[in-house]
């Protein structure tokens, strides 16, 4: 098997990795190729799970999981113009994300490993989040936030893997927003044109200085936020006003600890990635921050802040030019996966 040095080095090999994502509620399956310039991201495919009211059942989600996943991976095939026998191997986010649907995405991608009998590379969904910013940006050594519906971390690469300088306690922003907009019935959907519904009706809200504004340490907590927003409602409080305070304490909070992490580590490049990267706001909040301290900020395309699996495929391909494989029979899902337990051997070498 390449290891990273010989493959770098190996200027005419072209490999190819098709990267599944399950987690949540998108099956996504993307590609990604080297070549002699490096990584390069191709056309993915993707179905999202929605809802007919209220959040969602994993067990609905993974039931249409299954119904899905033969015509995704056809799809992500055909619009790459590739077949089954180009493909290096097969990349598989095991967690962190729900069981159901991770057994979905794990279940289809050992069996197309084996029938191909190409290697396995497992992936951590949150590692992939991390990959695919470092790669669209360009920014190499950043500072990232990473916020999804799931998960909000600040975190950066030292000493061969990723380390944690900040996480929520609780909630996650993305669950804070969307669950008070389900609670004040503003969604679903939860997100307009890249930005959040708690957004648009913040438009001329005013501050309700009351309101928790929870950073202990380095890590955030957002479910007593949730719950003083909820009781001010009920107290009469305008609904902009909620939102715009609700909004800008969350927001606050995420920025303050991404500053604090540039700061201990003496870094100046920050990104944003996950699920709630596409926000207008937050972006600006975190570039006004960067700008502070002299550094550069870019958040990751719209396009990918999502669940999707080209950034499973991307991070897939840079593991397994690395040597970092799991045997089909024991491509066991993790729940609970942190991202700080990964190993990372091809940062600054593959990308």
């Amino acid at each position: 098997m390449a290891t990273a040095a010989t493959r770098s080095s190996s200027s005419n090999s072209e490999v190819i990795v098709l990267g599944i994502e399950s987690t949540a509620h998108t099956f996504g399956v993307g590609a990604s190729r080297w070549t002699s310039a490096g990584p390069e991201l191709l056309k993915d495919a993707r179905r999202n799970y929605v809802p007919k009211q209220g959040g969602i059942l994993p067990r609905e989600v993974a039931q249409f999981f299954s119904q899905v996943a033969a015509e995704v991976v056809e799809e992500a095939l055909s619009v790459n113009s590739l077949t089954p026998r180009d493909l290096d191997a097969i990349a598989v986010a095991l967690g962190p994300g729900m069981g159901p649907q991770l057994r979905v995405g794990a279940t289809v991608a050992r069996a197309m490993a084996a029938a191909l009998k190409v290697p396995l590379v497992p992936v951590n969904h949150a590692v992939a989040h991390l990959e695919v910013a470092r790669y669209t940006t360009g920014l190499r050594d950043p500072v990232i936030l990473y916020v999804s519906g799931g998960n909000t971390a600040v975190t950066t690469f030292v000493e061969g893997r990723y380390r944690v300088f900040g996480e929520t306690l609780d909630m996650a922003l993305g669950n804070l927003l969307d669950t008070f907009a389900r609670e004040v019935k503003l969604g679903p959907p939860y997100v307009v044109n890249g930005n959040h519904v708690v957004d648009a009706c913040a438009e001329g809200g005013e501050f309700i200085g009351w309101f928790p504004y929870v950073v202990k340490g380095q890590d955030v907590s957002y479910s007593g936020l949730l719950t003083a927003a909820l009781r001010a409602l009920r107290r009469g409080a305008k609904l902009k006003d909620v939102c715009y305070t609700l909004r800008e304490v969350a927001f606050s909070a995420a920025v303050e600890v991404t500053e604090r992490c540039l700061a201990h580590t003496g870094k100046r490049d920050v990104v944003l990635t996950g699920g709630v990267a596409a926000n207008r706001v937050l972006n600006s909040k975190l570039e006004s921050m960067a700008r502070l301290h002299g550094g550069t900020y870019r958040g990751v395309p719209a396009y990918y802040s999502g669940d999707n699996g080209a950034m499973i495929s991307l991070a897939g391909l840079l593991a397994h030019l690395s040597g970092v494989h799991v045997e089909p029979e024991r491509a066991f899902i993790n729940q609970r996966w942190r991202l700080d337990e990964v190993e990372v051997p091809w940062y600054g070498k593959l990308l």
